[in-house]
């Protein structure tokens, strides 16, 4: 089996933002508690963070982090986690029914992203809370001093504003199991005289509406026309959320469902540029996919957890071999969209359907999808660049021809480094012949694989390393052509050098 890509220097897509390669933490389940945060664990710093975590998101180098929530944020209280530990109070949790204790909050977690080399992406409650709270906290994070809320920030030991920049008005506000969920009218409303707040306190900022929480919701697209249409020019980004399973067993499907993500993607952009036809503006809203990921594996666990503990072990999937295959898709379809998503969030970061798992008071280790975001993150910088993509095609079970070869490719113009990510999508060898155009001189410099490995096979605390890159794969160049060879159902990532 062969395919054709062809790519050129001159042929770009846009630069890629490094806030595509972010991440998020929710106080749900132990993604806080026990994940990042664990005080008697015996790697923990001075301020009760996990060392062996941290060092695992730094490798990922994750540049941009979202907080608190999630659901968990349409119910917070943010003062809750400021000041004193032994002065917070514990509250019920309402939106994962639990009890939060508040040890963590906005005074720890930034100082822990500022460890992992992240920026904080802070999310306003517009549920239970609204405008006020909203500018309030913004002046506690960003104004320098000589106020309220910022002297408040500064008596609780930080002199220094934490210079948060981006910010989520709200989260899922479309959903029917958001806390104090609205109509679009309704949200786009508060939202926008949430945004006028918050940037009459600091102009600096950038803001994410809240858009549909998933592509088959039944409000999907006018939800969009209607919350633009308010806050249209107030906010810059609007956000997309989406996630995926596989209860079928389907391999052909679910690897096709890449295809859905893409289509997501362009759908909210051309919504967004009706709107902004219809307002005769000059201003692009660009994306924010600020939760996305395969999340199925834990559901039935999740059903005999009791409420009203602390940290209970919520959303612990355990991601496998052919999960790892389309998270790496997804990213290619980020990164093929650089032009309109701008920021975007793997949801999340650790235990709760996550790249990182550990145990409370033992390890930590890597899942199978820590590896093509780690991979996308360290060589996807630069100029993503469109691909001429001439593969053959499989049919799924429901009818859907899909090409068997999905790819994206960046052109990192100092390093003089082309990097070619490809998944092959069939249970047979693929060659893979990429037509150079303009680069120059190009050498094989690494092709990185993941393959070989069953459909099912995961990581463990007791073998964490059952399914890990390696660098074996097969790619030549003669003239201006690479011929890369991709394993049946493998992960691929091919550089080439000047």
């Amino acid at each position: 089996m062969k395919s054709t890509l062809r790519l050129s220097r001159e042929n770009v897509v846009a630069p890629v933002d490094k806030r595509v390669f972010g991440s998020f933490i929710e106080h749900l389940g132990r993604a806080v508690y026990g994940g990042i945060y664990e005080p008697s664990h015996p790697s923990a710093d001075e301020e009760g963070f996990r060392k062996d975590v941290l060092d695992l998101v730094r490798e990922l180098d994750v540049p941009i982090v979202r907080y608190p929530g999630g659901n968990f944020v349409s119910g917070y209280n943010w003062e809750d986690g400021t000041g004193p530990k032994d002065q917070r109070p514990r509250r019920l949790e309402l939106a994962w029914k639990t009890i939060e204790t508040n040890e963590v909050g906005i005074d720890d977690f930034q100082s822990w992203a500022k460890k992992a080399g992240s920026e904080v992406l802070m999310a306003v409650n517009l549920g239970t809370r609204g405008p006020d709270e909203a500018r309030h906290l913004v002046e506690y994070c960003n104004f320098p001093g000589g106020t309220y809320y910022s002297d408040l920030r500064r008596k609780n030991g930080f002199e220094e504003p934490f210079g948060i920049k981006t910010w989520c008005l709200g989260n899922e506000m479309d959903g029917p199991w958001q806390i104090c969920a609205k109509t679009a009218d309704e949200y786009g409303r508060i939202a926008c005289e949430t945004a006028k707040l918050m940037k009459t306190v600091d102009p600096s900022i950038e803001l994410v509406a809240c858009g549909s929480s998933g592509l088959m919701m039944p409000t999907f697209g006018e939800w969009e026309k209607k919350v633009l249409d308010h806050c249209y020019d107030y906010v810059d980004y609007i956000s997309l959320h989406t996630y995926y399973d596989n209860y079928a067993d389907d391999i052909g499907e679910f690897l096709a469902k890449s295809l859905d993500f893409d289509t997501f993607i362009t759908s909210v952009a051309a919504i967004c540029d009706s709107v902004k036809a219809k307002k005769h503006s000059k201003k692009t809203i660009n994306l924010s996919f600020d939760e996305w990921n395969v999340w199925y594996h834990s559901n039935s666990a999740d059903a005999a957890i009791k409420p009203w503990q602390i940290a209970p072990p919520q959303l612990e999937d355990v991601y496998n071999f052919e999960d790892a295959l389309l998270v790496g898709c997804m990213l290619m379809t980020l990164l093929r969209h650089a032009d309109r998503v701008k920021i975007a969030c793997l949801a999340q970061l650790v235990n709760v359907i996550a790249p990182i798992m550990t145990e409370n008071g033992g390890k930590a280790w890597a899942q199978t999808i820590f590896y093509p975001f780690m991979h996308a993150s360290h060589y996807g910088r630069g100029l993503s660049l469109v691909t001429k993509v001439d593969s053959p095609i499989y049919t799924t079970t429901s009818g859907r021809e899909i090409p068997c070869l999905e790819t994206a490719a960046v052109w990192n113009e100092e390093a003089g480094e082309l990097t070619i990510f490809a998944v092959n999508k069939s249970p047979e060898t693929m060659d893979l012949e990429t037509k150079l155009s303009d680069f120059g001189a190009l050498l094989p410099h690494q092709h990185i694989t993941m393959d070989g490995y069953g459909l099912k096979d995961t990581n463990t605390a007791s073998d964490p390393d059952h399914v890990v890159p390696k660098e074996n794969g097969e790619t030549k160049v003669s003239g201006n052509t690479a011929v890369s060879t991709l394993k049946p159902y493998s992960w691929n990532v091919i550089r080439l050098k000047k």
